[in-house]
């Protein structure tokens, strides 16, 4: 299977990025023809500051990384390294309705918590689309809240097949895949882990301060001595996620029978989110003092993804009459 998928750089990554997409990535690198890129394109939206933008598209690179993305299993490159992306991107937006971009709940989203109404976040899902189809993709690992997009990229893909591949289409159709019991992960606040909500825990902070943010965590009033239901604590639906086995299932009858309270679970949490990257950290400090290795598999990356969506973006311009 062809896998595609993409994270933005726009900041640090957090604990829902890893959950929710990362391991993920990880895991179907093994058995699939893999494709994961830094979408620095879509970050224009968001960073105006050049630097800051380099800066972050270095450290999503180096935080895959370090996480055990493979540059020898998938293949890991940035998105302005292809340009033929944004040609692609033209070539669907020239097939795709208004009406489906106005429809975008992202778009409303965002434009609800001050980011401006511009074009380039208006047309998002055109471009998001362009990354898709240009590598041919079978599945796509997505969050919960990408899932719109994705059936967007089919529509489009759909539209542009019956304008110019008569009968036989210019793309594949790819399928979203989303694990169930990871699609919405609880930020500091209960609500979903977002950068936008300012309730994120970076995987990649230093312990001391992962530590101290988890003490943070928004939980109600329920005396330590009463019992709680753990399928309506964010709190412990975030621990679940870190927690071994034998771990979580003492806390769930704890919970469930009294007599544990949200420090002493908060405190479990943070132990265990440190554990869970320690081996990484090291990694990732490799990574950083080595920055011309870095640049090696940005490369190399870069080379293979061409190659791919060269034969896709001659497809669509032959089917249009541009080549």
């Amino acid at each position: 299977m062809r896998i595609l998928s993409g994270i933005q750089p726009s900041g640090p990554l957090h604990i829902g990025n890893y959950l929710g997409a990362i391991q993920q990535y990880i895991t179907l690198q093994d058995e699939n023809d893999a494709y994961y890129f830094v979408a620095d394109y879509h970050a224009l939206t968001s960073v105006r500051d050049a630097a800051t933008l380099r800066k972050y598209v270095f450290d999503v690179l180096v935080d895959l990384l370090a996480l055990g993305l493979d540059p020898e299993k998938a293949v890991l490159f940035v998105q302005s390294d292809v340009p033929e992306t944004v040609e692609l991107s033209w070539l669907l937006t020239s097939v795709t309705p208004m009406g489906w971009l106005e429809k975008c709940v992202s778009y409303k989203d965002k434009v609800q918590q001050g980011l401006p109404a511009e074009h380039g976040l208006f047309a998002y899902p055109v471009l998001q689309a362009a990354d898709i189809l240009l590598y041919d993709a079978d599945l796509v690992p997505v969050g919960q809240d990408q899932k719109q997009h994705l059936e967007i990229t089919r529509d489009v893909a759909e539209r542009f097949n019956h304008v110019y591949g008569g009968k036989k289409g210019v793309f594949r159709l790819p399928k979203p895949y989303i694990l169930d019991n990871v699609a919405v992960i609880p930020g500091l606040d209960g609500r979903k882990m977002s950068k936008s909500y300012n309730n994120t825990i970076e995987i990649f902070e230093e312990p001391g301060a992962i530590r101290k943010k988890v003490k943070k965590f928004v939980t109600d009033s329920t005396p330590v001595e009463a019992p709680k239901d753990p399928d309506a604590c964010p709190l412990f639906g975030l621990f679940k996620l870190f927690a071994k086995a034998e771990d979580r299932d003492e806390v769930e009858r704890r919970y469930r029978e009294g007599g544990i309270g949200y420090g002493e679970v908060k405190t479990r949490l943070g132990e265990a989110i440190v554990e869970r990257f320690a081996e990484a950290r090291e990694r990732r400090a490799e990574w950083v003092a080595h920055p011309e290795r870095v640049a090696e598999v940005r490369a190399a990356g870069a080379q293979k993804a061409r190659a791919t969506a060269r034969k896709v973006l001659d497809r669509a311009r032959a089917a249009s009459g541009l080549g």
